[in-house]
């Protein structure tokens, strides 16, 4: 495993061998590259992908603005991605980054190669930008525990089940190393609306969705897939948001997928 600093000031890890395959991170409580536990898990979630693969997986730049935009943060990365390779790569995003990679690839398109996009849509589902704005407004005051709670709807659908979910993730819920990062990063995807420009995706494109994702509805994902050129989509039955990358199909699809261009 590598580890650096891409041109931007966005860290990285790269991994595996083969065909780049660029992995935007989603919102993670700190823009440095993962240590300890979180970096295993990091590696563990890709190892497949990195056995076809040379794996860029990159973070949000340090020290994000207030007002920050998703078109800003493609824009970004383009500016690395341009610095680090000199074709069109395959781009991975999942859930804010699943965003992320469809603003990038409507906004650069000569940049992407093939795109993948994860537990995303074109906009937020209203449960979840509700449940996601409670979370960024928490994380905004400090309340890191209540923050954690607040994501309890999307791991558990009853009442019951939410309550012992918000308890447990409260005992989780330490103060992150870079939060007003992942406060700018929530912020950007609230305002997020990709549907009008999808068209201008030009990169053959996978969708894969959850059936039971609160913040990303199935339909949401759908209308990526009908709406960008070239797009195809697969729905994991019974997989709520967080569980999408965790499927065991979910690596064979997109190794197929990318293999076949």
């Amino acid at each position: 495993m590598r580890e650096g600093v891409l041109a931007g000031g966005a860290a990285y890890l790269e991994f595996g061998t083969g065909r780049p395959l660029v992995v935007f991170r989603t919102v993670l409580p700190d823009s440095a590259n993962p240590t300890g536990a979180a970096r295993w898990a990091e590696a563990r979630s890709l190892k497949p992908l990195a056995a076809r693969f040379t794996v860029l997986a990159v973070g949000r730049r340090p020290g994000l603005e207030p007002g920050v935009t998703m078109a800003d943060l493609a824009a970004h990365h383009a500016e690395e991605l341009r610095a680090r390779f000199d074709r069109p790569v395959d781009v991975l995003g999942l859930s804010t980054a699943g965003c992320l990679a469809l603003q990038f690839a409507a906004d650069h398109p000569r940049l992407v190669r093939r795109l993948v996009v994860g537990a995303a849509g074109v906009r937020l589902g209203p449960d979840g930008r509700r449940v996601q704005r409670e979370y960024a407004d928490l994380l905004a005051a400090g309340r890191y525990r209540a923050a954690a709670k607040a994501l309890a709807p999307t791991v558990a659908d009853s009442r019951l089940g939410r309550v012992l979910m918000a308890g447990l993730l409260g005992l989780t819920g330490g103060r992150p190393a870079d939060p007003s990062g992942m406060v700018a990063m929530l912020r950007a995807e609230d305002t997020f609306d990709i549907e009008d420009r999808l068209g201008e995706i030009t990169a053959p494109t996978l969708v894969i969705a959850g059936s039971r994702d609160v913040l990303y509805p199935p339909e949401l994902a759908e209308r990526v897939a009908s709406g960008v050129r070239h797009g195809e989509l697969e729905i994991y039955e019974g997989r709520r948001h967080h569980t999408v990358m965790t499927d065991r199909r979910f690596a064979r699809d997109v190794v197929d997928f990318l293999g076949r261009f």
